[in-house]
């Protein structure tokens, strides 16, 4: 018996985020059991959100001074890990705040618990260093947020959007298993990503790896809702607990693209083979057709949820232009997936604010429709101010953070010679205009009978959006450490080749 040893504290230490948020996750389902009605679904809440972010300060602290492989090589730590754990873990902790007074939902133990389990796989698959970890990661992930869709279990829409999602995610992920084996067979029975990596280098295999790596694809495309398998998500959107629609919308594509970088970095680094080149050139027209169908869908959209929902699309084509940058860029390549890292993870704060103000126009007004929004200026202005906020930083308008998180992607274009993708993200930019600006228009200009009466605001989901908007304001501001940790995350990423 040797005890604990540096190697097996380091092994400890590398999942221990995953560990904690699999204990808190079946405590809070154990204290919703056994406490049964005597604890408040508002209390239950309350404790999942508090623990979760007290899981979020001990992934700081035990974050490694260098990036260390563990568990046989499966999981990677390092501090690209760190910060995708950090959105994760936010989002979870934001999305059970906000579920709490949400009524439809009517949130017990069971839906805390797959928030954080959720989040839980999606820090798995960010930390993924391995083929089989990505698959069970991703599987995981996928298949809490199945349930999540359809948590409404009495609302035909929420039903139809969790079989939905699970028809096309099931397709999707056969699709992606698919060239996963492939690769798997032509590494020699390998299904780590580094000796994956020297198996693309082969001339000879150049043809069956481009084959496999393009059904690989297909499942990053799907997860982060690319055009053109993108047509899940305004039906998904529209028909899920808005809650949940928030959580999908941004830790779930943070978690796609998360693993899309890692797997086509470290198993297709760019410029060193054939099929490497082939990824690479893909990232533009998949840029250009996700934001601009994204955008042209969002502009004729009279219901606010579906609306988000192509403006997710939309934005998910923004950040494939970063990742374009990334691919071809070769002298500031740390930057371009710097530029990523920081889009995603504001975008995370966003749009959760958007989704949380959606929530109660949904609980208190009695739908998502954009009309729904008449008035709340005059009814709640302080909500009215937050939801302005978030759509101004979706837009990208100054002084909000999405500003500076579009201005960084786009700078890191035009540094990699990409000055057409950027144009178009421009003009893409200016449609946006008119779909975000309706939902202002609405709350500012429009009328309605009740807006004499004002509109009550859940304390959880009230701090929540209180708290992300400030942080779209404030991080405009305050934003170069944010971008200094991204960019050291992305160093220490690009170490890793």
């Amino acid at each position: 018996m040797g005890g604990f040893t540096q190697e097996n504290v380091g092994e400890f230490l590398g999942i221990l985020p995953e560990i904690l948020m699999v204990l808190w996750a079946s405590a809070i389902l154990a204290i919703d059991l056994i406490a049964g009605k005597a604890i408040k679904r508002r209390v239950l809440g309350l404790l999942a959100a508090g623990g979760t972010l007290g899981i979020l300060l001990i992934t700081l602290l035990a974050q490694p001074a260098e990036s260390q492989v563990v568990l046989g090589g499966l999981i990677r730590n390092d501090l690209y890990t760190t910060v995708f754990r950090v959105i994760f873990i936010l989002g979870a902790a934001l999305t059970c705040l906000v579920g709490i007074d949400f009524k439809p939902l009517r949130a017990g133990g069971e839906f805390f618990t797959l928030v954080i389990f959720s989040a839980a796989a999606m820090s798995l698959m960010a930390a993924s260093n391995d083929i089989i970890m990505l698959y069970l990661a991703t599987e995981t992930a996928s298949f809490t947020l199945y349930l999540l869709a359809g948590f409404q279990r009495g609302d035909r829409l929420s039903a139809e959007a969790g079989i939905k999602y699970f028809v096309f995610g099931a397709v999707t992920s056969t699709t992606m298993l698919f060239g996963l084996s492939l690769l798997f067979g032509l590494s020699g029975g390998n299904t780590n990503y580094a000796a994956i990596a020297q198996t693309v280098i082969n001339p000879v295999l150049r043809v069956p790896v481009v084959l496999a790596s393009l059904f690989v694809l297909i499942g990053f495309a799907f997860k982060t809702s690319a055009v053109p398998f993108h047509f899940w998500a305004p039906d998904v959107y529209q028909g899920a607990p808005t809650p949940v629609a928030g959580f999908i919308s941004t830790a779930s594509k943070a978690a796609g693209f998360a693993i899309l970088l890692r797997f086509l970095m470290y198993t297709l680094p760019p410029g060193t083979s054939e099929p490497s080149l082939v990824w690479a050139t893909l990232m533009q027209p998949l840029a250009i057709l996700t934001m601009t169908l994204g955008s042209l869908f969002a502009l004729i959209q009279t219901n606010a949820k579906r609306m988000l929902a192509y403006s997710s699309v939309a934005q998910a084509g923004y950040v494939f232009v970063g990742v374009s940058a990334l691919a071809l860029g070769v002298a500031n390549r740390a930057e371009a997936l710097a530029a990523v890292i920081f889009y995603l993870a504001t975008y995370m704060l966003t749009n959760i604010a958007a989704f949380a103000v959606l929530g109660i126009i949904e609980s208190r007004v009695g739908g998502t429709e954009i009309s729904h929004f008449n008035g709340l200026a005059r009814r709640s202005p302080y909500l009215a101010l937050g939801m302005t906020a978030a759509l101004l930083s979706l837009l990208g308008a100054p002084p909000m953070v999405g500003f500076v998180a579009k201005l960084i992607v786009f700078r890191e274009a035009i540094g990699a010679n990409l000055i057409g993708l950027v144009v178009i993200g421009i003009i893409n930019v200016l449609i946006s205009v008119v779909y975000y600006l309706n939902v202002i228009r609405a709350m500012y200009v429009e009328r309605t009978e009740d807006e004499a009466r004002p509109l009550y605001v859940p304390t959880p989901t009230g701090m929540t959006v209180m708290v992300t908007a400030a942080a779209v304001l404030a991080l405009t501001v305050i934003s170069t450490p944010f971008w200094e940790l991204a960019l050291q995350a992305a160093r220490t990423f690009l170490g890793g080749l």
